[in-house]
């Protein structure tokens, strides 16, 4: 199951467990002796013998060692790598079994955590492709891969691209086929791979820091064009033969683009992008709409479902072309945009400045006036002065990372009143965190879940939230 090595403990192991439903997080739940046990990779109605993993004070955490009945729930996952990478762990359930507890984790977050009950629950937004839906994916070099069966006799460990192990920053899984994102993929990073072992270029060690190839992010858009980027860790001639290997080899790269990278982590911020070849960006249409999208941008990942959450978005927000609109946690303004042609105006803002830089450019080439886009902290731009200046806004939007909003901004959405408030989560229960925080002044009317990411545990949310 991959992850670290434990020290040698007894830990109980617990024979014929029928397997309850799937929750957060990916595991389906378990009773022993009124003791709840989370299963990783299990599936409801399973009856196996599970082995318990780690014990808390009020839950153990548990796999499955013997899998003794298997739930009529279960498929087959298409992915060879299932349950070692960690990115798809309920590639195993029947995709209507996915929709189901997804949904579930919703009412049960909103109920349990955030204490709302008088509130309509929409049926999910399933996903029309559950595969090859991605436009984005990051890939890690390795110059020892993480592999199940080590062999102490012969301890060289291979090469690996790939995703890292769950909890461990410095475990990579070589990946060889991943099925999320469109074929084209998988001939792009295998290619690079192979290019790189042919002419011993030399693979990063994350624990050491050295090596010269250390990431690559692949894009997509609708159109079938792609972005490329390769994080180096320094300068170097073999940085141009790479380059030069992937512009001759894949027609379909629009955009290729490199980075020295002598950080000690792999985000790209603060760094300069550099274009080898083609474009800067790639552009993707949502709507009627036209996103520019550079290697760090913020996209949803998921372009048709992304159209979706945007249609239900504008749909909650009820404009009738005389409001103004915030839009708190804008990114790249790609709600704002989307809602814009039925707002009087719309004013975004965004902690991240190259994300506003963005935001402002998608504005000029849609050809619109009427927004304003400011980037700062969010606690600290959205104050009463702010409003003073820019105005009351009639209806809000928000669409915060997964932590959800800083107490002080769910605080001065109290104060606002606005008429309406939309609330676009991709995680359930900080959404239902700030929905108790948020209920002297608003009452939550329904709430909609959208599934984003077939295949994995994640669920995004979009609530409305009327003012009282």
């Amino acid at each position: 199951m991959g992850g670290r090595r434990q020290k040698r403990r007894e830990y109980a192991l617990f024979e014929g467990v029928r397997i309850g439903a799937a929750v957060a997080e990916g595991n389906c739940i378990a009773r022993i002796d009124e003791q709840v046990v989370f299963v990783k990779f299990a599936a409801p109605g399973d009856l196996a013998d599970i082995q318990v993993v780690k014990r808390k004070k009020n839950y153990m955490e548990a796999r499955i060692v013997n899998l003794i009945e298997p739930s009529p729930l279960r498929v087959a996952p298409r992915c060879e790598h299932f349950g070692v990478c960690g990115g798809c762990k309920w590639q195993h359930l029947d995709y209507s079994e996915q929709l189901k507890a997804k949904s579930q984790q919703v009412q049960d977050s909103l109920e349990r955590l955030g204490g709302q009950g008088d509130f309509e629950l929409l049926p999910i937004i399933g996903g029309d492709q559950t595969y090859e839906y991605r436009n984005k994916l990051d890939l890690t070099f390795s110059d020892q891969a993480w592999v199940l069966d080590f062999d102490k006799e012969n301890p060289v460990r291979p090469k690996g691209l790939g995703f890292h192990i769950p909890g461990r920053f410095d475990k990579v899984l070589d990946v060889k086929e991943c099925h999320l994102m469109p074929p084209y993929v998988n001939q792009i990073h295998r290619g690079l791979k192979a290019f790189c072992e042919q002419e011993d270029i030399s693979f990063f060690n994350l624990v050491k820091q050295e090596g010269l190839m250390r990431n690559l992010l692949m894009r997509c858009n609708a159109k079938g064009e792609w972005m490329v980027l390769v994080s180096f860790f320094y300068e170097s001639e073999e940085v141009q033969a790479v380059l030069n290997y992937l512009q001759s080899s894949f027609a379909e790269i629009k955009s290729l683009l490199y980075v020295i990278n002598d950080k000690k982590n792999d985000t790209l911020h603060g760094l300069d992008v550099q274009v080898h070849s083609g474009e800067k960006v790639l552009t993707e249409r949502l709507g009627d709409r036209e996103f520019v999208i550079q290697a760090q941008s913020f996209f949803q990942t998921n372009t048709a479902q992304a159209k979706r959450l945007y249609d239900l978005t504008k749909s909650f927000a009820q404009l009738t072309g005389e409001e103004k609109v915030y839009d708190l946690y804008t990114g790249t303004g790609s709600i704002a945009l989307y809602v814009a042609d039925q707002a009087k105006e719309v004013i975004g803002i965004e902690y991240v400045e190259e994300a506003i830089a963005d935001a402002k450019i998608n504005m000029a080439n849609n050809g619109m006036d009427h927004l304003k886009f400011y980037a700062g902290d969010m606690k600290d731009l959205l104050t009463a002065e702010f409003i003073a200046e820019h105005g009351q806004p009639d209806v809000v939007i928000t669409d915060p990372p997964r932590d959800g909003m800083h107490p002080s901004v769910v605080q001065r959405l109290v104060e606002m009143k606005a008429k309406r408030l939309v609330y676009v989560s991709c995680n359930p229960s900080t959404q239902a965190r700030d929905a108790k925080l948020l209920e002297d002044a608003y009452k939550l009317v329904k709430v909609q879940p959208v599934d984003m990411f077939p295949h994995t545990h994640h669920v995004e949310s979009v609530a409305l939230f009327e003012r009282k």
